[in-house]
Order: C-alpha cells, then sequence, then structure tokens
C-alpha cells in the first residue's frame, strides 16, 4: 500500500480493510511511529503495527542480546546471543519481513532525560516500553506540547503486571467510536404530533440511544423527512421520538431511517496529572479495585528503581517490604484511590524482574490498537489507563521455596521468575493438540515457544492440524508466514517457522480436518495421549464436534476467536466447568425465501440472491449433472427406462441442460443475455402483472408497501458497464463450467456486441402461475418435485433428439463444476455476483454496495485484524498455565473484549452444572457410567448390569437415533433376548458406543429421568472384540 499511490493491496489487506475502512487504512499508509524498548511488550507492538499497514516504524533500544531474551522475544535468535548482537538490529529485518510496505528503521541511540527530544517532531504517534517513568513523563510533556500533539503511548510488563497509557492530546476528534455498521431500520407508523413518534416494524429493535441521529429515506406521505436528520429521544426499544411533525403531511406508509454516525471529541491529560487521579479501564469486575491497586503498586515499583537502580530481587522478602511501604506511601497520595493490596505487591516484587509472554501478547494486541486509533482516529481511545494482572497465575505459587525461582542461565529464567521451575517442567512435558493454524493458531504457537510447551527432550509435543493452503490475504495477521510460503500447507510451514522460535518444540503437523471423517486417526487412543486440545478454528460447528470429543475423553479445551476487534477466550476443564456445546448462540437468521426470490428490500438481499443463482447455476447443477450421468453411465439406458414410465430423480433438469448445452462462445454469450432478460425484465414484469401497483391486501392495506418495493424492469443496454459485465461474466462461467475455450480478444466490447446483435429475444407473456409471498415457506427441491405428464414427454423428446443427433458422447456428459472463489479477481466470479446483485438493486431501487461489502456479504468473509488475534491468544495462554497447574475452579477466566471501544471483561466460566436423578444419585455433562460385556450379553444383560451397579432402573435405551428399546414400542420387548452386537452391528474396530438410557420415575406418571451417557464395551477388558 505505498502511500504515494494510495492504492490499497486488497489481496493482502482485504480482512483488515473491513475492519479499519479504507479513509483509516489511508490515514495509516502515510503516518510514522517511534517504538522504544525491544523486550517481550515491544515486539508484540512492533510485530501488529507492521503488518496493519503504517508507512514508517523506528525501532528504537540500546541493549544487547541476552539468553533470557529467548524466552520473551519471538524475534531473536541463539546466534544473536552468541555474537552479541544488539536487540534492535537483530530484530529489523525480521519485523520488516513481515510487511513490504512498511519502511522499518532502527535507532540505539541513547534516550534519557538529557536527550532533545526535537527528533520526534516527524512522528504522528511515540510508544515507550522498558522506560522508567521519569524518562515517559518528560517525553509525554514533549509529545503534549507540539501543535498538533505527537500521541503518546507508555507500556510497561513487569512480572504480572501490565500497564498501558494514552494521551492523544487536549482534543482528539475520533470520526467512528465504535465501527458498527448502521444499520436500514424500517418504519411501522410515525404519529403527526409535538413530539412526532417513530415505531419500527415488530421484528426489529432500533437499537438507538437518546442524543444519536438518524436519517430518513423513502417515507410514503410525510415525505418532508425525507433526506432530514433528526436527533432521537428512545421511548422503547421499538419507539423514539423526533421533535414536532405537527406541520408535515400524515405518514402513509413505508420508509426507513439510518443511524447517523457523528464524531466524538477525546479530551486528555498528561502522565504528570493523570498519576494522582487515574482515569481506568476496569477489565474484572470480582475485583473493581485491583486497576487503582496495581496503579499504586507500579508506581511504588517506579519509585523503587529510582531508589536502588534496580528492579527487587527474586524471592527477596527484604525488597518485597520495603516495596509494601512504598506503595502504601504513594497510594496516600493518590486522590483516586483503593485499599493497597499486600497479596498483589508481594507477587510483583517477587515477579517483576521476570516476564509472562502470554500477559505481553494480551496487552500487546490491545496497545498495538491504541497505535492505529492515535493515527487514524477509528474508534474510541482508552482513557487514560488500562491494567491487567495475573495475579491467579501465582497465587498458589507463594509457599513455594525461593530456589523454585531463580535464574539458571536458560531462556525459560524470565518465565521461571514467574511461575517457577516446577511448572515450567510441566509446560515442557505437555502433549497438546490444536487444531486449525491460522491467525489465531500462529499466535497460539509463539506462545508455545516462548513458554517452552511440549520440548523433545521432556517427551512433550505440540500436534497441529490445518488441511489449508497459505494463501496472500493471510499474511496481513499470520505472521509466521511469509510471500514466499504462499500455496505451502498452513501446517507444516507454521511447524517450521515455529522451530525457529524455539528449536528444542516437538511440532508433529498434519495436513486433517478433525470431523468424524477422520475419526480413525483422532480416536480415543489419540485423545487418550492428549493433556489438553486448543481450538483456533473459525467456525461453530467445527468446535462442537472438537467439544464433543473433549467431553467424550474428559480432556481440557481452550477455545477462541475474534471477530474484527472483537474477541472471546473460553476455558473448558473436566468437572469443573460446562462444556462448549452447553450453550448455544441462537442460529444466524435466514432470510426468507420469498424475500430473496421477490421481495429483496435491502442489499443483503440482492448480493444473498446473485449468490445463491452462482451456486445454483455454476456449482449445483453441473455436479448434478456428472453424478447422474455416474449413476446412469448410458444415455439409451436412461430413455428405455424413461419410455417404460420409470421415474429417474433429477432426469427432467439434467436432460434439459443436456439439450441447451453450448457447443461454442457465441452461445454463451446467447444464454447470458437470455439470463439477463429473465433476470432483470422478466421477472420485474412478471411480478407486476401478478401484483399491481394498486393491489392491496385484505385489510385494506397497499401490497407494495415498506419493506416490499416495487421492482422496475430495464432494458438491455450494452454502454451500461454493469450489463456489459453481467453479459461478459456470466457467458465466461458459462463456457468454464462447459469446457468451451474463449480468447482475451472474445470478451472486448466489439466482439460481444457483434454476436448480441444476433441473438433475437422471443417476445414477453405473462404466466399465470402462483409467486410466493409466505415468508415460513421453504425452498422447493426442484429434484424431488413430482414431474407432470407433459415435462416428461418433453424430457423424452429432448433425450431422443440429442442421441439421435450424436450429442450424447463421453464428453458432453461432463460438466466441470465451480468452487466460489471470491479472492480471484481475474475469475469472474467476483463480477458475476457484483453485476447481478447490483443489477437487481437498481431493479428494486436498493442503494448499490461497492465490491468490497458485496465480497465480504457474498463471501461470509470474517473480519480480521491481528491486534484482536494477538489478545486472544494470549489470554487463552495464560488459561493454559493455569490448567497444566491444576489449579481451582475460581482462579480460571473467560474473557469477552472488543479494542475499538475498547473493552475487556474477564469473568468466571460457568460451573458444571449437576443433575439429580434421585436419592443421591446425581450427574454432570462430564460423567460416564460404563457396562463391559462380552459376545453374548444381551439388552437384558446390559438393563440388569446398570441396574445392579448404579442401583436404578433403566426405562429406555437409544443408541444416536435409533431406539434400541422403548418399552411401549411394538416387538421391543422381544429385542430384551437378543445380544447387543446384533442390535448395534458395530463395525470390526470399534470397542464401545455411548448409549442414551433413562431411567424410572420415582412416582407413577413421572415422566422418565435423564442420565449420564453408558459407555458399553463390547468386551470384559474393553479391548476391539
Amino acid at each position: 500500500m505505498a502511500a504515494d499511490s494510495m492504492e490499497i493491496d486488497d489481496s493482502l489487506y482485504s480482512r483488515q480493510r473491513y475492519v479499519l475502512g479504507d479513509s483509516a487504512m489511508h490515514q495509516m499508509a502515510q503516518s510514522s511511529v517511534f517504538l522504544s524498548g525491544m523486550g517481550g511488550l515491544g515486539i508484540e507492538i512492533a510485530k501488529n503495527i507492521v503488518l496493519a499497514g503504517v508507512k514508517a516504524v523506528t525501532l528504537h533500544d540500546t541493549k544487547q542480546c541476552e539468553t533470557w531474551d529467548l524466552g520473551s522475544n519471538f524475534f531473536i535468535r541463539k546466534e544473536d546471543v552468541l555474537t552479541q548482537r544488539r536487540r534492535v538490529e537483530a530484530v529489523c529485518p525480521r519485523v520488516a519481513e513481515l510487511n513490504p510496505y512498511v519502511h522499518v528503521e532502527v535507532s540505539y541511540s541513547p534516550l534519557d532525560d538529557n536527550t532533545d527530544l526535537s527528533f520526534l517532531r516527524k512522528y504522528q504517534c511515540v510508544i515507550l516500553t522498558e522506560a522508567r517513568l521519569s524518562l515517559q513523563k518528560r517525553v509525554n510533556e514533549f509529545c503534549h506540547s507540539q501543535q498538533p500533539p505527537i500521541r503518546f503511548i507508555g507500556c510497561d510488563a513487569y512480572g504480572i503486571c501490565v500497564r498501558v497509557f494514552c494521551d492523544f492530546g487536549e482534543e482528539f476528534e475520533v470520526s467512528d467510536p465504535t465501527g458498527e455498521e448502521p444499520k436500514e431500520v424500517f418504519i411501522q407508523t410515525i404519529s403527526q404530533d409535538d413530539p412526532g413518534v417513530v415505531t419500527c416494524m415488530d421484528n426489529q429493535p432500533h437499537g438507538l440511544q437518546t442524543g444519536q441521529s438518524v436519517v430518513f429515506r423513502e417515507i410514503n406521505g410525510m415525505v418532508e423527512l425525507n433526506g432530514t436528520v433528526r436527533q432521537v429521544s428512545v421511548l422503547s426499544s421499538h419507539s423514539f421520538a423526533i421533535g414536532d411533525t405537527s406541520g408535515l403531511q400524515p405518514y402513509a406508509h413505508g420508509g426507513f431511517f439510518v443511524l447517523v454516525k457523528t464524531p466524538k471529541t477525546y479530551r486528555f491529560e498528561t502522565l504528570e496529572r493523570q498519576l494522582c487521579d487515574p482515569q481506568v479501564l476496569t477489565p474484572d469486575f470480582s475485583k473493581p479495585e485491583a486497576p487503582l491497586q496495581i496503579h499504586a503498586a507500579m508506581l511504588a515499583l517506579d519509585t523503587f528503581q529510582e531508589q536502588h537502580s534496580r528492579l527487587p530481587n527474586i524471592g527477596c522478602l527484604q525488597d518485597a517490604e520495603v516495596l509494601l511501604r512504598l506503595t502504601q506511601e504513594v497510594n496516600a497520595t493518590l486522590r483516586n484511590k483503593a485499599s493497597v493490596n499486600a497479596e498483589l505487591v508481594r507477587c510483583l516484587s517477587r515477579t517483576a524482574r521476570g516476564t509472562l509472554p502470554p500477559l505481553s501478547a494480551a496487552v500487546g494486541g490491545l496497545a498495538s490498537q491504541e497505535v492505529l486509533k492515535a493515527i487514524t482516529g477509528k474508534f474510541a481511545p482508552l482513557q487514560q489507563w488500562f491494567y491487567l494482572d495475573a495475579t491467579e497465575v501465582v497465587r498458589p505459587l507463594q509457599s513455594l521455596s525461593a530456589e523454585e525461582f531463580i535464574p539458571r542461565g536458560d531462556r525459560y529464567d524470565g518465565l521461571r521468575a514467574c511461575i517457577g521451575e516446577s511448572l515450567c517442567l510441566e509446560l515442557q512435558k505437555l502433549r497438546v493438540f490444536m487444531v486449525g493454524c491460522g491467525a489465531i493458531g500462529c499466535e497460539m504457537l509463539k506462545n508455545f515457544a516462548l513458554l517452552g510447551v511440549g520440548l523433545t527432550k521432556s517427551s512433550g509435543e505440540v500436534c497441529i492440524t490445518d488441511p489449508d493452503l497459505i494463501e496472500k490475504s493471510n499474511l496481513n495477521r499470520q505472521f509466521l508466514f511469509r510471500p514466499h510460503h504462499i500455496q505451502k500447507p498452513k501446517s507444516t510451514t507454521a511447524a517450521e517457522a515455529t522451530h525457529d522460535i524455539n528449536p528444542d518444540l516437538q511440532v508433529d503437523a498434519h495436513l486433517n480436518k478433525v470431523c468424524p471423517a477422520t475419526e480413525s486417526i483422532y480416536n480415543d487412543s489419540f485423545y487418550s495421549r492428549l493433556n489438553i486440545v486448543v481450538t483456533a478454528l473459525d467456525n461453530v460447528e467445527a468446535r462442537r464436534y472438537v467439544d464433543s470429543r473433549c467431553l467424550s475423553n474428559q480432556r481440557p479445551l481452550l477455545d477462541s476467536g475474534t471477530m474484527g476487534t472483537k474477541g472471546h477466550t473460553e476455558v473448558i476443564v473436566p468437572n469443573l466447568t460446562e462444556s462448549y456445546n452447553s450453550h448455544r448462540d441462537p442460529p444466524e437468521e435466514e432470510i426468507p425465501f420469498c424475500t430473496l426470490k421477490s421481495f429483496p428490500s435491502v442489499i443483503e438481499h440482492t448480493i444473498q440472491w446473485a449468490r445463491d443463482k452462482f451456486e445454483n447455476a455454476f456449482v449445483h447443477k453441473p455436479s448434478m449433472f456428472n453424478s447422474f450421468w455416474q449413476t446412469h453411465p448410458s444415455a439409451e439406458g436412461v430413455l428405455q427406462r424413461m419410455q417404460a414410465g420409470e421415474s429417474l430423480e433429477g432426469s427432467f433438469q439434467v436432460i434439459k441442460l443436456l439439450s441447451r448445452r453450448p457447443s461454442q462462445w457465441e452461445q454463451c454469450i446467447a444464454a447470458a443475455r437470455l439470463k439477463f432478460e429473465k433476470y432483470f425484465k422478466r421477472k420485474a414484469l412478471q411480478l407486476l402483472h401478478s401484483f399491481p401497483l394498486d393491489t392491496r391486501l385484505k385489510d385494506g392495506s397497499l401490497f407494495w408497501q415498506s419493506p416490499k418495493r416495487p421492482p422496475a424492469p430495464f432494458e438491455f443496454d450494452l454502454n451500461d458497464p454493469l450489463h456489459f459485465t453481467f453479459i461478459v461474466s456470466t457467458a465466461r462461467l458459462f463456457a468454464e463450467i462447459y469446457n468451451i475455450p474463449y480468447s482475451e480478444k472474445d470478451i472486448s466490447e466489439e466482439a460481444v456486441a457483434r454476436i448480441l446483435s444476433d441473438i433475437r429475444i422471443p417476445e414477453y407473456r405473462p404466466s399465470e402461475k402462483c409467486i410466493e409471498t409466505d415468508e415460513a415457506a421453504k425452498k422447493p427441491d426442484q429434484t424431488k418435485m413430482p414431474l407432470s405428464s407433459e415435462e416428461e414427454r418433453e424430457a423424452i423428446t429432448q433425450l431422443e433428439r440429442a442421441i439421435a443427433s450424436d450429442n450424447v458422447t463421453a464428453e458432453r456428459l461432463r460438466m466441470s463444476p465451480l468452487q466460489f472463489e471470491k479472492d480471484d479477481d481475474g475469475n469472474g466470479h467476483m463480477d458475476f455476483v457484483e453485476s447481478a446483485s447490483g443489477l437487481r438493486a437498481r431493479m428494486y431501487s436498493i442503494e448499490p454496495a461497492d465490491r468490497l461489502k458485496t465480497k465480504r456479504i457474498a463471501g461470509k468473509i470474517i473480519p480480521a485484524i491481528a491486534t484482536a488475534t494477538a489478545a486472544v491468544a494470549g489470554l487463552v495462554a495464560l488459561e493454559l498455565i493455569k490448567v497444566v497447574a491444576g489449579y481451582e475452579f475460581e482462579s480460571f477466566k473467560n474473557c469477552f473484549f472488543n479494542l475499538a471501544i475498547p473493552v475487556m471483561v474477564l469473568t468466571e466460566p460457568a460451573p458444571v452444572k449437576r443433575t439429580h436423578i434421585r436419592d443421591n444419585i446425581y450427574f454432570t455433562i462430564w460423567d460416564c457410567w460404563t457396562i463391559f460385556g462380552h459376545e453374548d450379553f444381551t439388552l437384558s444383560d446390559f438393563m440388569n448390569a446398570v441396574r445392579e451397579k448404579y442401583g436404578i432402573e433403566p426405562t429406555m435405551v437409544v443408541h444416536g437415533v435409533k431406539m434400541l428399546y422403548v418399552p411401549v414400542m411394538p416387538g421391543h420387548s422381544k429385542r430384551l433376548k437378543l445380544t447387543m452386537q446384533k442390535l448395534i452391528k458395530p463395525s470390526v474396530d470399534r470397542r464401545y458406543v455411548d448409549l442414551t438410557v433413562s431411567f424410572a420415575p420415582e412416582a407413577d406418571g413421572d415422566d422418565d429421568l435423564p442420565g449420564p451417557p453408558v459407555r458399553y464395551y463390547f468386551s470384559h477388558n474393553g479391548e476391539t472384540p
């Protein structure tokens, strides 16, 4: 994204463009940033802002590489330590490699109380890490006093505590505080009153707040409101007042409103002024005083360093008491304060020299987003302090001897200072399975490498799997990949890159999906060797499946996900928490079939319609065509069977495709022109024939009123770019599925115009067919529809003709189905969707969408940015340490954050529910009762075994969807004598099945009681029978 041309490289930045928008991307491409301190936190920020695409970054640092750095800085290598390179020189080429569009410079000049700061004037944002507080204050004062002010960010990480401070000047204007896309909300009615009250449709709450403004469009009757902006006063979730409407014409029908985004100005104070009266963000409401307690403790730590020119010594009780006294003194001077937390201060003192890489990753993600806000004015900035602590990670370790935390001269010294030697060894022995190697996967592997998770020498292992290949758009946030890796597998490439960070890691990379089809690979014995499973997935279905396997095998699971600047993490621990499947998000609302087909009202409807047309014509029909002729390889055989009156599924559609099959490019253009006529002229004429504009419903209201829009048919015009694009892209796609060659010249305007001039369009005659208006109606499956005798006769005639004219060669019985590929601009896929959606939007007078938005909706693209990905992976890795340490329920935290607002909320996970069966018998989702059988074990034996072992009478046994025993079902009592082997018919390698068993209620007439799954083993020892 060269700043001079201002062309955004969509192939690299597409996912991030959906988060930040083009205006912010352009501002970033003109901004220079100064970043000091190349420790764990500094390198995190450097990675994220270079991936994001600023114009230039100066990396500043004065230290040399030490062994210690290998455990916190993922861009420092062993050879850098051995050759005593400067940290900044070691990391610079590796940072620069992340993004060819960003200019990365180095500086190792001293930055202290005597440095002339005028060199900072060329930067738009200055970030200090690993800087003393006195220097931060001096640099901040300088930045704040400039015109315009240079945005200042100070970040520190000491052991278990981190802080971020922002000062963006006296007045900092933000163009878009939330980044949420305003939705069109349809209007039910507007009163003619003072104040006038707007009521929305029943199914659409307005989501507004008092004081916001909205703009009105397409209102009938009260037309004076159209195009005007009114401030709202919220009355309920579906209504709001907009001031006086009594002098306007009465509202008739229709119309919608959209929230108007208004810029907001934020005011900042300097660091000096904020020290006594800090404005803080509270991430964990279970300890609301923590931010102010950490504020006091970290200021005391700054004082300790000024007085002693060092940090407190690891495990030194005397230093801890000095820090506690200093904290009490600092706290007494604060206007905004909380009580001193002695435990926190002692933990900070003990760990201050140490480093927790996941904590740096989490806060580095947040701080990097603040940098992007500082230079773009996009999203609400942090005001003004953010504090986070990892007390829960170290609290249970306080009783350990000081020996545990003492340095041993290796890369894990920083981590050891925080969590001790024993826990470091546990991490090294860990056997982890991570599913997915995309953005979160890359960040997780970085955390594993820094924590020393799964070392070869300790018999540990990180097993990763991902079936995908690397694409250019991945490079914007999947930071282990480089341009020369494009089209290589993600998992093996990520494994090699992780090895570069920490060569001692044992990484086993697979290229499989984790799903029922790969259960022979990821079977129970595979899970039995694991300690923990981590998901780095982008879809709910895969998460549900992995969760069910973890539940079945009693393995902890760490899940996370992001969407744009939002992120969530969830920790799932056997017997302590609920599982992922315990809660279900409401299903995504589907657009009703009749809305898509005939009554679109918003641009999303026309984009989805175009996407469906692509899928139907170029994916589904060719696939159906191929599978029909694979099942029925002889056309003559098909003809004979049809003549004999046999009905073959899909035959009508397949024969229609065969009879109309084009064989040259000119016919592809003709087919495209007929599609244009059908979609954008005849469809509109037919709708207006069936429902004229003055049509009224039974209650007397107009049929064509909001949200229904009447279509307007249009004539084909080759000079209209949208018409031309539709014809050419559609013809190209037809040519591809029918394997018809064409040249660049064939798609030129002259060549296309010449072919079109010879095409005769048949005259339109309206049909009397019924048009679906019921929103609950589902799309009918054409292949399952019974054929009329006329259609059968037509299909037979068409097939006879095709056979007679030798049109049934093996080649003509094969088509090439396409796969929708949104990121290749040369394949015509997006050209088709964009032009088809744009034409339909025009036909229904819907505001069109640009290509970028069309691509996002059609391709179901999840907006993504490296800052959020780094933050979730860091938070997940903190939970991993707790799981490995075997901590109690109270230690674990789930997180939801939105870096845009910014908000971060840490909460306890949902505790596992105990379900009471009866008497003293309880179960949870983690329970699984077991019964061991043998070859002759009958259903009756199984029922008796459950009764004897668990003291409760089974009443019903179900296997998956198959009912094995339901007493009221006819013939089921005879099944009691059958063997389990015969009833279940297991595959040869199946050792057990999980059965759903219900139990007899305590009182007659009550419902049967549920129980946990009962795992039935086919043999005494649980081996394969």
